[in-house]
């Protein structure tokens, strides 16, 4: 089946979500392809409509992504709440729970999601799931000494982790200085639950689960956008 629909769709919906933006808003710049057309966008409104906002970058790539397209930025330090994040997601479910951190920021996410009043979630519709982890990987961020530790409790609670690599076998190492392993708990029945299982684990900086924090969903289809909102 074709794919050349997807790129033009998560472009079409990171540009619909970005109408959220108004003057003055501090917002959180989210991480991967889907958001980075939401500040390319931003970027685009500030030049051409004289619109003032200025972002929290969620990784380094963001905050390049940023400054190309001349969105200017700030820290939760100078800004601790945000008016809204706009990001995308790996997966989400019914109930807008969300997979994330495939690009490797989850922590950083969570930690700028968590500081704003609105999380909007951009993605195309593959996306969608009925359940949280059907076909999907779990990114978890550890701290790299307790490898051993959570990889072996993750084993315990059914899960078949794979420590992320790069090149010649070396781990991935995240903006935070930490390894990321990518687990595979097969269909979840209780997210909620795994997270608190997961956090629970000593060395566990932070998961990819992020239950109950989106707002709105911009779904990209082949032929339009779909709104979701949070009942």
């Amino acid at each position: 089946m074709s794919t050349d629909w997807i790129e033009d769709a998560k472009k079409r919906a990171a540009i619909e979500a970005a109408r959220n933006v108004e003057d003055n808003f501090v917002i959180g710049l989210g991480s991967g392809s889907t958001a980075a057309y939401a500040i390319m966008e931003i970027g685009r409104r500030i030049r051409e409509e004289g619109l003032r906002v200025i972002g929290v970058p969620t990784s380094y790539q963001s905050f390049f992504l940023a400054i190309k397209y001349g969105v200017p930025t700030t820290t939760l330090h100078e800004n601790p709440t945000l008016d809204l994040t706009i990001d995308g997601a790996d997966q989400i479910d019914e109930k807008l729970n969300l997979i994330k951190g495939m690009g490797g920021a989850l922590t950083k996410e969570k930690i700028i999601a968590a500081s704003s009043k609105k999380l909007i979630i951009v993605a195309d519709e593959r996306k969608l799931t009925n359940k949280l982890g059907e076909g999907q990987l779990l990114p978890i961020e550890i701290l790299p000494f307790a490898k051993p530790l959570v990889i072996n409790k993750i084993r315990e609670m059914g899960g078949k982790p794979y420590l992320r690599e790069v090149k010649d076998g070396m781990p991935y190492i995240t903006d935070n200085g930490n390894f990321i392993l990518d687990v595979d708990f097969g269909a979840i029945e209780k997210p909620e639950e795994l997270e608190e299982k997961l956090k629970m684990i000593p060395g566990v900086v932070e998961t990819g689960l992020f239950i109950g924090m989106a707002h709105t969903i911009y779904v990209g289809t082949k032929d339009g956008i779909k709104r979701i909102v949070k009942r």
